[in-house]
């Protein structure tokens, strides 16, 4: 058995970090043994059955690295500066540490940028450069290594490809289901939170929909969820309900049967997708307007939201009525296959 340390955003309740774990464990050949480094390790240990180690500890760090023969980084956007200019530093540094300790580093499902600062762009470089593998899951990612003369492995998010587990929990729940996954952001203005909420009164009036409010990370996005449901319940008493699931396959099993998706994060409209959930997206960010693209879902970037509920309820009962499941089949099952390329450059 060769021992392999994993380093992600493991362990900090984000429901589409904790899928990519998911996936690079079901991912990993039978002959590596990993150990995972997580903010909480026995909640990682409990979710996924797996070993995991302190993230923050740096005896602990030196430690496994030294009893280690891989260390694979990702997947995900961890090489960039957007939203902590620690990320580089704390991701470009483990990288190197394994690298000169003589591990054999591999670079899976990266997203990498924005890098904003010179530093970050030259820790981005040495980090990646020094790799044995390295796949991206955007063709953006791709050109930022190809102008650092860095070689890599193109193919759609791991998540695509996660074993989902079917949850019977809204088996007795009349259709239409409407899943929603909303995030705190500064793009999600308190009129425009009121705005979608009246959307969805309006939807549900006019299809008496049972909507699923759903946290892909409580901390932060919960107390959304639950003013959305305290307001369409205060109209359509039980007919909403927040659903908090921690373990990424039951997560994506939630989809199964839902008609529609109503999104913000990236994962939670690739888990909705790919259980064969028509979406609709609202961006706030690059990738998730790269998906609605791709898969030609409606929506809006958030900045461009309608102010009027009608319009935006409009677009989502036609989605319901009128979407085709068929052509969303086709181009998610593509999307699967071509996933399981990731899986390739853990063979070394």
């Amino acid at each position: 058995m060769r021992r392999a340390v994993l380093c992600g955003y493991y362990g900090m309740g984000n429901g589409g970090d904790e899928a990519l774990l998911a996936t690079l464990l079901q991912m990993l050949p039978q002959d590596i043994q990993p150990l995972v480094l997580s903010a909480s390790p026995k909640t990682t240990e409990s979710l996924h059955q797996v070993e995991a180690s302190d993230r923050y500890s740096v005896f602990a760090l030196i430690n496994v690295l030294k009893r280690s023969d891989l260390f694979i980084w990702g997947g995900g956007s961890l090489m960039q500066d957007a939203t902590s200019f620690r990320n580089p530093i704390y991701y470009g540094g483990l990288m190197g540490l394994a690298q000169g300790i003589g591990l054999q580093t591999v670079a899976w499902a990266q997203g990498v940028g924005p890098l904003k600062r010179k530093v970050s762009k030259w820790i981005g470089k040495r980090a990646f450069q020094g790799c044995n593998a390295v796949s991206v899951r955007d063709r953006q990612s791709a050109q930022l290594l190809e102008s650092w003369q860095i070689s890599s492995i193109v193919a759609p998010d791991p998540v695509w490809a996660l074993d989902a587990t079917p949850s019977d929990l809204f088996s007795d729940i009349a259709a239409p289901k409407v899943a929603v996954i909303l995030r705190s952001h500064p793009l999600l203005t308190s009129c425009r939170l009121a705005t979608i909420t009246e959307a969805l009164q309006k939807l549900q009036a006019q299809t008496s929909a049972h909507v699923l409010l759903v946290p892909f990370q409580p901390s932060q996005d919960r107390a959304i969820a639950q003013a959305i449901c305290e307001s369409l319940n205060a109209k359509f008493p039980s007919q909403s309900q927040v659903i908090t699931q921690k373990d990424p396959r039951r997560l994506k099993g939630i989809f199964n049967g839902v008609d529609l998706a109503i999104g913000m994060r990236l994962h939670g409209l690739i888990m909705a997708a790919a259980e064969g959930c028509q979406c609709s997206g609202l961006s706030y960010d690059p990738k998730v307007a790269y998906l609605m693209e791709a898969l030609g879902m409606s929506g809006w970037d958030l900045s461009q939201l309608p102010d009027n509920a009608d319009v935006i309820a409009d677009v989502w009962i036609n989605d319901l009525r009128n979407g085709d499941r068929g052509l969303l089949r086709k181009q998610t099952q593509q999307l699967k296959q071509e996933a399981l390329i990731h899986q390739k450059i853990l063979e070394i």
